[in-house]
């Protein structure tokens, strides 16, 4: 087990991997500590051959209310190079997370705010508590969401991900449903359930289909589809069709049994 202390993980028998952001006093804010566990963890995870799955949650009452202001204004004090490592290191670790090649699910409850809503947009998916909120709220501080920009476009649209920037609005979990910042939205008694679900679907799916799924689709753009994106997926398709995976899905399906993946349940 890393020595780590602002982050914790679980391990489950089922290949589920638990990361709780552990800094409830601060509501999960990030600084340079939580920034660097977070990365170390997922580089950990990703190369680890029994995950199967990365759940990201916060401790507390909040997921996570995002930068630390102490952290910040170290930041503004530094030096043009420390400041810039710094913030490089801050997008290194949100392109760790949405790199993964493991499917990745955020548990959110309360607020995820800032470089919060980030981690939640790196995430494949994210499960939200109905009283959960949403905010990039960095303009109303003088600054921008400019790191965890590209993640929120991709996982909003352009036009939406602009609004919230620009207005620092803070939205409710219904509105981050419809945009598409969540996929689901429950009651809070029902959120680790609901996450539960979640994480069972993506159990029933074979481990390197969805890898070649997050490197297939990360390559892949709205709009008019090329012809080197028709090679590109012909390509994929063929080559995975002949691995033992693909021979295992097919056998389990045809002799109506669990394929080798699956979990007991």
């Amino acid at each position: 087990m890393p020595s780590w202390t602002a982050l914790q993980l679980q391990r489950r028998d089922d290949g589920v991997a638990v990361l709780t952001m552990n800094r409830p006093a601060v509501f999960n804010a990030f600084d340079e500590t939580l920034i660097a566990e977070l990365d170390d963890a997922f580089t950990r995870l990703s190369d680890n051959a029994d995950v199967r799955v990365i759940m990201l949650s916060g401790a507390g009452r909040h997921f996570s209310a995002g930068a630390d202001l102490q952290w910040m204004q170290r930041a503004a004090a530094a030096s043009a190079e420390d400041n810039l490592a710094d913030a490089r290191r801050f997008a290194a670790m949100l392109s760790r997370i949405a790199d993964c090649p493991k499917p990745t699910v955020a548990r959110v409850q309360g607020a995820a705010l800032g470089g919060g809503a980030g981690l939640v947009a790196a995430c494949d998916m994210a499960v939200a508590s109905d009283a959960a909120t949403f905010a990039a709220s960095e303009a109303r501080m003088g600054i921008l969401p400019a790191v965890i920009g590209p993640h929120l476009i991709n996982a909003i649209g352009l036009r939406e991900a602009r609004r919230l920037a620009l207005t620092a609005a803070r939205i409710g979990a219904d509105e981050a449903l419809r945009l598409g910042l969540v996929q689901r939205v429950v009651p809070a008694e029902g959120l680790d359930a609901a996450v539960d679900a979640v994480l069972a679907e993506l159990l029933a799916g074979g481990p390197q289909a969805q890898a070649e799924i997050k490197q297939l689709y990360a390559r892949l753009a709205p709009g008019p589809v090329t012809a080197d994106e028709r090679e590109l997926t012909a390509q994929t398709i063929a080559r995975v069709r002949a691995t033992p995976e693909a021979r295992e899905g097919f056998a389990a399906f045809l002799t109506k049994r669990p394929p080798d993946w699956r979990p007991p349940e």
